[in-house]
């Protein structure tokens, strides 16, 4: 039993790693009679008065600008080794200081869903002065978006009744439903229900509205993240019905370009075609191109239900076995799709560069198209490979070799002005008739992929460029930031370890990122050096103010080439038949005042489209691995914490958490220079980018959450060749001598 004294409560207070309550601080010192306790109250007064301890809202007790036990927090960093870090929520450092940080501990649950920026609810556990560990009850404020009279889940019956069990991760009760709300809902129904008034009841009721499918049918998969994004993929009524009397214009003072044998190249599964390509030499020697674009802005004009509602979405989004289109079908998928053999409104831009590649000149048109040919990625690359088919025979000479003559000339181009080159591989999830995932296989990476690109990337800083400086029409340019310097540094150890050296100061080029990339290729460890670069990049965003595109190497760039499918260059669109006197549909008074908002909110549209296809792959994959229970697969460890290590698996790119606690009996130190996890008896490394055999122990295809276990024998995953971390050579953990670089630390976690 601990003696009652003024120093002794305090410091049990300062080292307590939670606020703590006056019977809690009684029970510790044994304290049962009255005489103590008045005593020990007499002694909180004294140290609450001299601010040697603080009171919390509620009454308990902690150190001075300690946090409350549970609190909310905003996210604000996410490092590379996958660490979130976290603020108080509304921190004001101007009257409270530096603020205490704050790291999140990972859970199965929400851990997926956190981003920056992200709000959680959480109850904190303070490891030292300053320094917090935090446990997510909710993610809070996420549901904005959402529909606050519905919620989507699956219907069960209990003894009790029916319920209804939401399939948002952030969910954190059940509803009741009374049997007549069931709408003819049966237990495993995939459902969407209104919340209805509940008040005096424990548990809020809901009502049936629309049943989506059953549990289990992968078609609902999409379903599941389409509805918690909040997203539809469905249009209002009134919407649909401005669609009915559209038709294609007639020539009038339209360029006619019907002759021109302007071709698409799309992908084998491509429904829509928004975009032709034409070449053909100059006698200059350079080259003259033609990029056509469906005219989407001479059927979706300003305030009608069309356009706010194409406004409201922002951008198509895709998932595996779905697309979730921002306009309707009979615009998307007719009207604006370039089809072959069907005239189609087009804005055009003719595009004129030298035999370097440097743009000489522009013109913006109206023009009526005739697509010459539907063609696909891989057949056009087959043809200019000599494996030609009947289509493109009589193509090759006036519009194949042309296009890929332009294409090499653009490439050189994109090469000396130093673009960064991250060929990082995609996967295509492979989703059978049935909508049930059956595997994974790589993204092909073609020229004819890199041609299409090419040509895009032009016509984009054309519009940009011919908007830049009118004073009468605004551009939304695509910005893209240099990385930070914060993040640059964090990574300079992990590349360092593989004896090469990352680019240092403030300026830095996306040359130097590509040369540094260029001297990795030779290590089998390549794509390792490529993901550190990719974790390293600030997000591209729409803005009205241009700052460049760090990643392109391009100092104006705007988005004009797909207006089926993004907001964003709808607007551009609207700014250029103004700015060149094109006629009907240009941008309005009332569009101009509200640019930056509209940047913001696509913006914020696009990041929402991505964390829904990110999701609907989540869950496909889940669902895929939930039949392989207990299945040893390869990976890839892609975040090192405290609480454990992040996988991903290289067959289906799946991502699950290992636990700390699977890592086996040990304590484990996290060496942040080294991004790795080092056995502190063992002095077993795992490190990130190291690949690693697990098994699978829990793969949820409802929340598309999964949890690995090492597989059997597994002794640490390291990177050959590659510097051992000081705890791994020197064993002193937290506690080494060598002073770690500022921002940098060396923790110890124990095996939970």
């Amino acid at each position: 039993m601990t003696t009652l004294n003024k120093e002794a409560v305090f410091k049990f207070i300062q080292t307590s790693p939670k606020p703590l309550t006056k019977r809690e601080i009684a029970r510790a010192f044994g304290i049962k009679g009255g005489e103590n306790r008045v005593a020990l109250k007499q002694i909180l007064k004294t140290l609450t008065k001299d601010s040697s301890i603080t009171k919390q809202p509620g009454g308990a007790y902690s150190a001075p600008d300690g946090l409350p036990s549970v609190t909310v927090v905003r996210v604000h960093e996410i490092d590379l080794d996958g660490d979130v870090f976290a603020l108080p929520l509304d921190w004001d450092e101007a009257l409270q200081g530096a603020p205490p940080k704050i790291e999140i501990v990972p859970d199965p649950k929400n851990f997926k869903n956190v981003r920056e920026g992200s709000r959680a609810l959480c109850r904190l556990s303070r490891v030292n002065d300053g320094f917090y560990e935090a446990r997510i009850i909710r993610l809070v404020d996420e549901g904005a978006r959402h529909d606050g009279g519905s919620v989507l889940g699956i219907i069960r019956m209990q003894k009790r009744g029916a319920i209804l069990v939401p399939t948002h991760k952030k969910a954190k009760y059940d509803f009741d439903i009374a049997i007549g709300d069931l709408n003819g809902a049966k237990d495993g129904d995939l459902a969407t229900a209104e919340i209805l008034p509940s008040r005096g009841l424990k548990r809020k009721q809901v009502k049936v509205s629309e049943i989506l499918g059953r549990q289990g049918d992968p078609k609902t998969i999409s379903l599941i993240a389409l509805h918690e994004a909040g997203l539809s993929d469905s249009f209002p009524k009134a919407v649909l019905d401005e669609t009915k009397d559209l038709k294609v214009p007639p020539l009038g003072k339209r360029e006619d370009l019907r002759a021109i044998p302007l071709v698409t190249i799309d992908g084998a599964d491509a429904r829509d075609f928004d975009d032709a390509v034409f070449a053909e030499k100059t006698v200059e020697g350079g080259y003259h191109m033609i990029v056509a674009i469906a005219d989407v802005a001479h059927y979706v004009c300003f305030g009608t239900d069309l356009d706010k509602e194409a406004q409201a979405r922002g951008n198509s989004t895709y998932f595996p076995d779905r697309v979730v289109p921002m306009l309707p079908e009979a615009l998307s998928n007719d009207l604006c799709s370039l089809k072959p053999g069907e005239v189609r409104a087009s804005l055009a831009v003719h595009l004129y560069i030298d035999e370097a590649g440097k743009l000489l000149r522009y013109k913006f048109v109206r023009a009526l198209i005739n697509s010459h040919a539907r063609l696909t990625y891989e057949q056009v690359q087959a043809a200019r490979d000599g494996h030609g088919d009947a289509t493109t025979a009589h193509l090759m000479d006036n519009v194949i070799n042309p296009l890929y003559a332009a294409y090499k000339i653009l490439d050189k181009a994109r090469s000396s002005r130093g673009a960064l080159d991250l060929d990082l591989p995609e996967r295509q999830i492979l989703i059978n008739e049935k909508g049930v995932m059956t595997g994974v296989k790589p993204r092909a990476r073609l020229d004819s992929h890199k041609l299409i690109e090419e040509f895009m990337v032009l016509a984009n800083v054309a519009a940009a460029s011919a908007l830049e400086g009118n004073k009468d029409y605004p551009c939304i340019y695509r910005i893209h930031d240099k990385p930070s310097y914060d993040k640059l540094e964090s990574a300079r150890d992990f590349v360092e370890s593989f004896n090469l050296s990352m680019p240092k100061g403030q300026n830095i080029k996306p040359q130097q990122l590509n040369g540094l990339l260029r001297k990795a290729a030779a290590s089998p460890y390549s794509h390792l050096i490529s993901q550190m670069v990719l974790r390293c990049q600030s997000q591209a965003i729409y803005s009205p103010d241009n700052i460049g595109h760090f990643g392109l190497a391009l100092e104006r760039y705007a988005h004009f080439t797909s207006p089926i499918r993004r907001y964003s260059d709808l607007l551009v669109h609207r700014a250029l038949i103004g700015a060149y006197g094109l006629g009907d549909g240009a941008m309005n008074k009332e569009e101009k005042s509200r640019i930056e908002e509209i940047a913001q909110h696509i913006s914020a549209t696009e990041r929402t489209s991505m964390e829904a296809e990110r999701s609907a792959v989540d869950r496909f994959t889940a669902s895929y691995l939930s039949s392989h229970i207990g299945a040893e697969f390869p990976g890839t460890i892609n975040g090192v914490t405290r609480f454990g290590l992040f996988v991903t698996l290289d067959e289906s790119g799946a991502d699950g958490l290992i636990p700390m606690r699977s890592l086996g009996d040990d304590f484990y130190i996290h060496d942040e220079a080294a991004h790795a996890l080092v056995g502190r008896r063992t002095k077993q490394v795992f490190r990130l980018g190291a690949h690693i055999r697990i098994n699978i122990k829990e793969a949820d295809g409802m929340t598309g959450s999964c949890i690995f276990d090492l597989a059997p024998g597994q002794k640490g995953a390291d990177i050959p060749g590659i510097q051992k971390p000081i705890a791994a050579r020197e064993g002193q953990g937290a506690e080494r001598k060598n002073k770690p670089r500022q921002g940098q630390r060396n923790r110890q976690s124990r095996r939970k």
